[in-house]
């Protein structure tokens, strides 16, 4: 990523988690199934990771609970690439904070900016919420960008 006329790196953990998720948003099925994959992937890695396996959040099935698969008419157009939004945010963010580096914690924000209440919802089919996962995490997060 370019911008400010210097590159971004990632992190490990980071990069890590934006190439499985790139994988996974081709298999989704709408907004909400996008947003358990994002927390499936986070959830194995970095900082957010052990945040989330702290919290007890499991490897549970990918799924929306209670809702029909959407008629192919409802589908939406395709937007813009998932990741690449995300991305974008997350580099914002790291830049924002002074970071030489994007992290997962800079994933996790830049998801639940993205997602709003659908992370929202597939934290709490877990068992979990936002505002706990926020507690979770280091602050300040310094040179811990994993």
């Amino acid at each position: 990523m370019e911008a400010s006329g210097r590159k971004m790196r990632y992190s490990q953990d980071a990069a890590i988690v934006l190439g499985l998720a790139a994988t996974a948003m081709d298999f989704a099925h709408g907004r909400e199934d996008e947003a358990e994959r994002w927390l499936r992937v986070l959830r194995m890695h970095g900082l957010v990771g052990e945040a989330l396996q702290g919290l007890g959040v499991s490897e549970a099935p990918l799924m929306t609970h209670a809702r029909p698969a959407p008629d192919s008419a409802d589908v939406p157009p395709a937007g813009p690439d998932p990741v690449d939004v995300v991305c974008l945010r997350a580099v914002g963010m790291a830049r924002l904070r002074g970071a030489d580096r994007v992290g997962t914690v800079d994933v996790l924000f830049a998801v639940l900016q993205t997602y709003e209440s659908a992370f929202d919802r597939a934290l709490y089919i877990r068992g979990t919420s936002r505002e706990e996962l926020l507690e979770r995490l280091p602050s300040p997060i310094g040179d811990r960008v994993r």
